[in-house]
Formats: C-alpha cells, sequence, structure tokens
C-alpha cells in the first residue's frame, strides 16, 4: 500500500471531486502508479479531517474515471491502464443530466476494457467513418441491426430495417410524416415527456389514453378513435416510463386488433424492450403493417450513442423515413453506428446489456429495502421507481428538499397528459450513482417524507 496523501486546493469544487482530481494527476504525475494500492477510505479520511462518505463518494468518481479498481477484500488499486495519456478528461466525467431516466453504467473492469478495445476498431476506420452516408445506416450496421432486434422476435427484411440518430430523431421524423399541424395522437395518459415536447413544436394534439396495471384500456383507444380521428397512437408498452408497467401478451393483442381493425399507425417506442431476459413480444409482431417500432439504443447499451433501430411497416415507410431524417438530422453518426455494429459482432452489447439487467435488480432491491411502507411501483428491470407520495406531502416540497442531491426526480406533471397531474414522482435509480451513493440518498428521501421531519 503506497502512503499517499493529497494536498488539496482552496477551490469551490465539492471536496470528493477534489480528491478525485487529486488522483488523476498524480496518475499524470507519476506519484501514483498502476497497480498502487490507495490508503483505506477511513485511514485517508482522519488524515484529510473529511467525513468517511467523502472518501467513499471520491473513489467512487475516480473508479467512475476509469483511474481505479475497488475489490472486496483487497483494497482500492490504481488500474493498470490508468497512465497520463489515457485518463479521463474530469471536464467530460462530470456531466450528466438528472432529469434523464439512465441505465446504472458499467463497471466490472474487464467489461469496460472490452468496450474500449471497440474503439480501435473504429479508429482502424476513421477516415472512412468521417463521411456522409446513408440516412438510415449501411447494409453493415443494418445487419446488426437485425441481429440485435431478433432478441425481440423480429427479423424483417432489411429493406424495412432503418439506422437512425436515436429514438427522439426518428418519433420526430415519423410524426412528420404521419401528421400536420392541428393533427390528433393517441398515447397513454401519464407518457413519455419526451413525446410531450415533440408534439408541441410540429403542433400535434395529444389525447391521453386511461390505463389500468396492463396499460391502456381497448375500450377506450376504441372510443378515441371514433371521437377524435387520430393520425396514429403512440406506446411505451415495456417498462413504461414512468409506471415501469408492462403491457401483457394478452392486452397487447387486445389493442393490435383495435388498430388493425382501424388501420391506425402505432408508433412502438421499445426502449426497455431489450433489458428483460423475457419481454412480451413488440406489438409489431401483431401489427407488423401498422407499426413503426423503435429500439433505441440509450437504454440498453448507452444514450452517448444516439442510436436506434427501426422497423418500419414497409420498405416504402424505410424510403419516407429516410427523406425525413435526411432533411432533419441528415443521417446517423456512422462513428457511432460502427461501434455499436462492432459491440454486437463481439457480445460486447450483449454484456452491456446483462450488466444493465443484473445491476437494475439490484438497485431495485435497495430501494424496496429502503422505502420500505413507501408506496410505489417498480420492476426488477426497471431503472426508476413511481413513489407516490404520502398523504400531506407535495412533489414540489420533496423536489426542494433533495435539490443537490445525486438521484435524479421528476415530478408528475411532466408526464400527465390529460387531467390534473396527481402527487407522483418519478425516482431514478440509474446512473453514475454508486449503490452506497443511492442507498444514501433514498434513506434521506424517506426521512424527509415523514411529516415530523418538516420543521422551520
Amino acid at each position: 500500500m503506497i502512503d499517499w496523501t493529497p494536498t488539496l486546493p482552496e477551490s469551490g469544487k465539492p471536496r470528493y471531486i477534489l480528491i478525485a482530481d487529486a488522483i488523476a494527476q498524480d496518475i499524470r504525475a507519476g506519484t501514483l502508479k498502476p497497480g498502487d494500492r490507495l490508503p483505506p477510505q477511513r485511514k485517508l479520511a482522519g488524515r484529510l479531517g473529511v467525513d468517511f462518505t467523502t472518501v467513499s463518494r471520491a473513489y467512487a468518481e475516480a473508479q467512475s474515471r476509469g483511474l481505479l479498481d475497488s475489490h472486496v477484500g483487497r483494497g482500492t488499486f490504481v488500474t493498470a491502464s490508468a497512465n497520463g495519456s489515457t485518463a479521463p478528461d474530469p471536464a467530460r466525467a462530470g456531466e450528466e443530466d438528472l432529469s434523464m431516466n439512465m441505465p446504472p453504467e458499467p463497471t466490472d473492469p474487464a467489461l469496460l476494457e472490452k468496450m474500449r478495445e471497440g474503439l480501435s476498431y473504429v479508429g482502424a476506420n476513421l477516415v472512412s467513418l468521417l463521411r456522409y452516408q446513408s440516412p438510415i445506416g449501411s447494409e453493415k450496421d443494418k445487419e446488426a441491426a437485425s441481429t440485435w432486434l431478433s432478441m425481440r422476435g423480429m427479423v424483417p427484411r432489411l429493406e424495412r430495417i432503418a439506422v437512425t440518430p436515436g429514438a427522439h430523431a426518428t418519433m420526430t421524423a415519423v410524426l412528420s410524416t404521419l401528421c400536420g399541424a392541428g393533427d390528433a395522437v393517441l398515447c397513454e395518459r401519464i407518457t413519455y415527456p419526451g413525446l410531450r415536447n415533440i408534439a408541441r413544436r410540429l403542433g400535434i394534439e395529444l389525447v391521453g389514453l386511461e390505463m389500468d396495471e396492463s396499460g391502456i384500456l381497448p375500450d377506450a383507444l376504441e372510443a378515441a378513435i371514433r371521437a377524435h380521428g387520430p393520425r396514429a397512437l403512440y406506446l411505451n408498452p415495456t417498462l413504461q416510463n414512468p409506471t415501469t408497467l408492462t403491457m401483457p401478451t394478452a392486452r397487447r393483442l387486445e389493442v393490435s386488433e383495435v388498430l388493425n381493425r382501424h388501420g391506425l399507425p402505432l408508433i412502438e417506442d421499445d426502449a426497455y424492450g431489450f433489458i428483460p431476459a423475457r419481454a412480451p413480444a413488440p406489438l409489431a409482431v401483431s401489427a407488423p403493417d401498422l407499426t413503426w417500432h423503435i429500439g433505441g439504443l440509450a437504454k440498453c447499451i448507452g444514450a452517448g450513442l444516439r442510436l436506434a433501430y427501426v422497423v418500419a411497416p414497409s420498405a416504402r415507410g424505410a424510403f419516407n423515413l429516410a427523406q425525413a431524417l435526411r432533411a432533419t438530422a441528415v443521417m446517423p453518426s456512422p462513428i457511432s453506428a460502427a461501434l455499436a455494429t462492432h459491440w454486437i459482432e463481439d457480445g460486447t452489447a450483449e454484456r452491456i446489456r446483462r450488466f444493465i439487467r443484473t445491476e437494475s435488480a439490484a438497485r431495485q432491491a435497495i430501494a424496496a429495502e429502503t422505502l420500505e411502507g413507501l408506496k410505489f411501483t417498480s420492476d426488477p428491470n426497471a431503472f426508476n421507481i413511481w413513489l407516490h407520495l404520502p398523504k400531506g406531502s407535495g412533489r414540489a416540497d420533496l423536489m426542494g428538499r433533495m435539490a443537490g442531491r445525486h438521484v435524479g426526480l421528476m415530478p408528475s406533471d411532466v408526464f400527465t397528459v390529460s387531467g390534473a397531474p396527481d402527487e407522483h414522482v418519478r425516482v431514478c435509480l440509474g446512473g453514475s450513482i454508486t449503490r452506497e451513493e443511492l442507498q444514501r440518498g433514498l434513506l434521506f428521501m424517506a426521512n424527509s417524507l415523514q411529516q415530523e421531519a418538516w420543521m422551520g
């Protein structure tokens, strides 16, 4: 074990960031070398005169930057790959949008090294990947997309597959081809806020449908079609954001029957459908000629790729999508597409998916234990819970109380399409936050919801 004690400068940064920055700086300077064992957290906390949790958080931050490896019973070590040329840029390591529902981030050193290997493949093809290319992906990337989509029971012809620059860009493009300003689109009463934002900008009227624990009600769908003459239906049927509910097979077949009878197009946002080991088949299987199936990679591999694998209702539909994407986003990033394709081909993508599934289950267990006695919906494969606030508590008060915490909260207001928002809050369990920090944050939240905790 190296006898290491950093000197922390006077700065407005949090102390845990200063400690992580000191680790990075001393690695670059050669003071810390690959394989060096850092002092135990409590020992370093005593030397620096800070809380144990500050050092724990600093080590977790340094680990997220790829600088450290932690081994239970052995200690914390400088990684074998940590050096001045490969250490992550601290200015980038801290970027995180807590308003988004993020998956847990990989921490396994072997998996991270495998992910980095994919960049060598990208680097070897860098010049050609910097060219303008197809607005819906190359043949090679479509073949990888087909392999990935087969996990959801779909094997469409390649001419129906599009590789696109993310689910948002795809939804915007599809809606722009199906709708005009003033047209109606149906969706869940509690739905993904990204759809609300897109619809607002396109001048589309969203009509929220009543739901139960199985998803939208087929009778409500039938009535809304007759009353509003909608141009499309949007659904997020697997691990729905924010409720975490999954529409069972029987309900999917009922909804598909209504769609097929009326010929109503469906935009199926399957962002979370690739996480469970066995999720119900997409509605695209039972209504293939009407469904735009969007398999975004943000939740099952990584949002920074900004990619989605889309199955259009027909080859003509894929052509129309290509024209809309060319006008709005030009094309998906060939660099991102090449990396995703390589990860699918060498098994790295599947390892990431399995990690996210396993880690999500562990975090859901932490939430169930820490929030015992509170009412919320959840699923072992979900990245969030949908928390119903106890009587006497308000979402605005809780949001204020949790400000500055590393737990992402979003109130029901942003998800509610019809009716008054109720006292629900989406609580994200993923992102860069560690299990230990998550447990502390959830405990603080649980204590804040005790009526006697609010004092002037």
